[in-house]
């Protein structure tokens, strides 16, 4: 199998006509993990549901490990996990119980102390689920969405109400299961999650996807930037040339897309001319710049080159 999952123009229209998924081709190798971005309401439920089989797509096609997830579901289900948003577990049963409650109902289930000990759960299997704390609630949800060993893990919003110490555990605990073959669809808000984890993400807008490959691939798209202060009496118009800045009174910014010289080029200049550049910060562009462009609707024309959707292995 080429892929674990493929999805082939891609749609989903809800009553009165409405566009939730729009025409997206993607596809994910074993073995990876694949983040899915995107603002509120551009999609990304609305597809991670297609690919889960909880309903069918409006056109295009869907492949899960060679099937289709909503009309054989019963050959789909039994090898991936699901964890969603938030479990709505009965309050009065305790951790342990409810592990054992969903392994009733699950093929090859792991033991339960072996599921909690994974989540960092094993000392609090006997805490009642109203007493855990929300982030604790998130650990319990990641249990059970690995109690059947998946080969294909879904993640809404893992870390959601994790501290940091929770979170980077959770991280490494992906990266373990990455390692191991499991390939991960990951949806997250938290921009430094995708950009540590994914091999591959893509970016939806108003149903679309705007902007897909690696992580280094969608930053690299994008220019870096400088900024820094000047002297007074130091007007901008006495940079080089060669760098193109925008000025708002003393303080300066240069986008460019070659960071190490143009940094080059604005030292040697400041050096020579006696210039104290003031609050110098250089940075490479990030995911989040990226993610914003789009967000407020102002990605380049070209940001869909960074990677070709229906492929999403090509780009490496």
């Amino acid at each position: 199998m080429t892929h674990v999952i493929e999805a082939e123009d891609l749609r989903r229209t809800y009553s009165g006509g409405f566009d939730a998924v729009n025409g997206i081709s993607f596809a994910v190798p074993q073995g990876e993990v694949f983040a899915l971005l995107g603002t509120n309401g551009a999609g990304k439920t609305s597809t991670v549901e297609l690919l889960e089989g909880l309903a069918a797509p409006s056109g295009g096609t869907v492949r899960v490990l060679g099937h289709d997830p909503y009309r054989e579901r019963t050959a789909v289900r039994p090898r991936i996990g699901v964890m969603l948003q938030e479990g709505g577990f009965p309050s009065d049963l305790t951790v342990a119980e409810t592990v054992r409650m969903w392994a009733g109902c699950t093929t090859g289930a792991r033991p339960t102390a072996e599921a909690l000990d994974m989540v960092g759960l094993g000392a609090r299997d006997r805490v009642r689920i109203k007493q855990l704390s929300g982030g604790e609630r998130r650990r319990l949800d990641l249990a059970l969405a690995l109690l059947g060993r998946p080969e294909v893990l879904f993640l809404d919003e893992p870390t959601t109400g994790l501290d940091a110490e929770g979170r980077r555990d959770t991280w490494r605990l992906v990266r373990e299961l990455r390692d191991g073959g499991t390939t991960v669809v990951l949806t997250t808000h938290y921009l430094e999650e995708a950009e540590t984890l994914a091999d591959q993400l893509a970016i939806m807008h108003q149903g679309r996807i705007v902007l897909s490959g690696t992580p280094a691939e969608v930053t690299a798209a994008r220019p870096s930037r400088i900024r820094f202060t000047l002297p007074e009496g130091v007007p901008a118009a006495r940079l080089p040339l060669g760098l193109r800045a925008a000025a708002d009174g003393r303080r300066v910014e240069i986008r460019t897309h070659e960071l190490q010289d143009a940094l080059t080029e604005l030292l040697a200049w400041a050096q020579g001319a006696g210039v104290r550049l003031e609050a110098l910060d250089a940075r490479s562009a990030s995911l989040e710049e990226a993610f914003l462009e789009i967000a407020s609707g102002h990605a380049a024309p070209d940001a869909a080159t960074a990677s070709h959707a229906t492929d999403l292995e090509g780009a490496r």
